[in-house]
């Protein structure tokens, strides 16, 4: 266990962002597989907010750049093949 009040403030602070990363991760996967299964006009109004927490996501350095421009490019492709 750390001694020094920077490292436990540090350990608390890296436990709070960790939790915050999951919980927008997790957010946003739910969010896309529901775009997969939605119906043509229900995807396309749900679209713009799910590239939104993608962009969110990669702005913040929980996925990298171009695994979001990856994902928002499949989105697209399946939104446009409905």
């Amino acid at each position: 266990m750390a001694n020094h009040k920077s490292s436990l403030k540090r350990i608390r602070n890296s436990e709070t962002k960790r939790l915050r990363n999951r919980y927008q991760s997790r957010t946003t996967r739910n969010a896309m597989k529901k775009l997969r299964e939605a119906d043509k006009k229900e995807a396309e109004t749900m679209f713009p907010s799910v590239v939104s927490m993608i962009d969110k996501l990669a702005k913040n350095n929980i996925i990298h750049d171009n695994k979001a421009a990856n994902l928002k490019s499949q989105l697209a492709k399946h939104v446009n093949a409905l």
